[in-house]
């Protein structure tokens, strides 16, 4: 039975790390549970999500209540419990959790009476989540020929082949039988109790992880007609990025990209936790069925074979979605960069003609300025001059021999010298402070 984390020891002589007993626990964490034939089992796999654990250790805890004993501790991700007439083996993963129902008994029918029917029935129902692979599985040493494999799987084909170095026959026909469980027969040609626990688990995680894989596969087909759909857009505006250069163009074009770019980011992020599972959980199923070491069966198709042609093709899908995803991004990222190339080079277009006219219009401000100046200088030494006309017409009056239109020609040149070279200097002081 599950318990907590062992604590650190007092008598360990060195500084430890927090987590290393977790670490160390962690490879230990799902064991299997050794098993002797004949012995049926019920498995779930039950879709609850990744925050589901406090109801579910709650349900646990319900049903330990009804039998008398202890329950998982909270935060357990595993437990195992002996009740009345059947083993309990619970564990959490990450976004699903299994139920294995052990049944220890003998039986005629293997699939007449399961494990389930020792479980009880309002508890069963209760279980939070939903199902999403369910299979009955019954190990026991008779051997039984064809008819009477094909009654057991309801005349569907029968996958079957040698595992475990010939230990051991596996059957089974991956359909859904009218009580909506899978079935998997063992027939044990001897198996040690530890043999069959192995081979038990690996059986039904192959089962768990190929629904699991397969979520991804709808999620594929419906992003599939997306992608076409993004990349006839992203052909378009390529298309039309071959056009005549204009502002006005290049900005709506930029603006389609942006959307186009937003829609292809959303669609990448709906589906790129499904699709990495898929990869994940195939690759579980793919080693799972090499530690079965299959060898065929006479007329049969080995589980290998099955998986290859109906499970590779389907993840083969999603793996070329995500491929088809991960180029149309990579696609729209080079259209937005030829894109932002387009508009930098219209851009330094612009900004050429922009100075050219700067240009233009500081000589024709300095030429206008040096007109200014001139006139400037005339109108002042204009003034100047009228003032020395009437100085001189001043003294004229006073009794000095001075003819003052002599005296005004006389000074034109000094004045207008002297102011112009006066504009000069403070034209220079002012241009030397800017």
């Amino acid at each position: 039975m599950t318990s907590e984390l062992p604590a650190a020891d007092p008598s360990f002589p060195l500084a430890e790390h927090p987590l290393r007993r977790r670490l160390a626990d962690e490879v230990h964490a799902r064991p299997y549970q050794p098993l002797r034939a004949p012995v049926r089992v019920s498995h779930l796999a039950v879709s609850s999500g990744e925050q589901a654990e406090g109801g579910e250790l709650a349900h646990l805890e319900a049903l330990c209540g009804q039998a008398g004993i202890a329950p998982p501790p909270a935060g357990a991700i595993h437990f195992t419990g002996d009740f009345a007439g059947f083993r309990l083996r619970w564990e959490r993963h990450t976004e699903f959790s299994s139920y294995s129902f052990h049944r220890p008994e003998g039986f005629a029918d293997a699939f007449a009476a399961t494990a389930l029917g020792a479980v009880p029935a309002s508890w069963l129902a209760g279980i939070p989540g939903q199902v999403l692979a369910a299979v009955h599985l019954a190990v026991d040493g008779t051997r039984r020929d064809a008819d009477d494999l094909a009654g057991i799987f309801a005349g569907h084909p029968v996958i079957g082949s040698k595992v475990v170095g010939g230990a051991a026959e596996v059957f089974t026909d991956f359909h859904l039988h009218g009580d909506g469980f899978g079935r998997i027969l063992v027939y044990d040609q001897g198996l040690t109790p530890g043999q069959t626990g192995r081979l038990v688990q690996r059986l039904l995680e192959i089962e768990t992880y190929r629904a699991m894989a397969l979520l991804a596969f709808p999620a594929a087909r419906r992003l599939g007609p997306q992608l076409t759909v993004l990349d006839r857009a992203l052909t378009d505006i390529v298309a039309a990025m071959a056009g005549p250069v204009g502002e006005t163009a290049d900005r709506q074009l930029l603006a389609r990209l942006i959307d186009l770019a937003a829609e292809a980011e959303h669609r990448g992020a709906e589906h790129s936790y499904r699709f990495s599972a898929a990869k994940a959980y195939y690759g579980l199923v793919c080693k799972r069925i090499s530690d079965l070491r299959e060898e065929r069966l006479t007329g049969m198709q080995t589980i290998n074979e099955f998986m290859d042609r109906r499970l590779g093709p389907a993840m083969s899908t999603v793996e070329s979605t995500t491929a088809r995803h991960a180029g149309l991004s990579r696609r729209i990222a080079r259209a937005a960069d030829l894109l932002r190339t387009r508009v930098d080079i219209a851009l330094d277009e612009n900004n050429r003609e922009l100075l050219r006219s700067m240009n233009r219009r500081a000589a024709l401000q300095l030429r206008m300025q040096e007109t200014v100046e001139g006139l400037s200088v005339v109108a002042i030494s204009y003034y100047l001059l009228g003032l020395l006309s009437y100085a001189a017409k001043g003294a004229k009056a006073a009794g000095l021999h001075i003819d003052s239109d002599l005296v005004v020609l006389a000074g034109l040149p000094v004045v207008a010298g002297l102011v112009a070279l006066g504009v000069r200097r403070l034209r220079r002081a002012i241009v030397k402070k800017e």
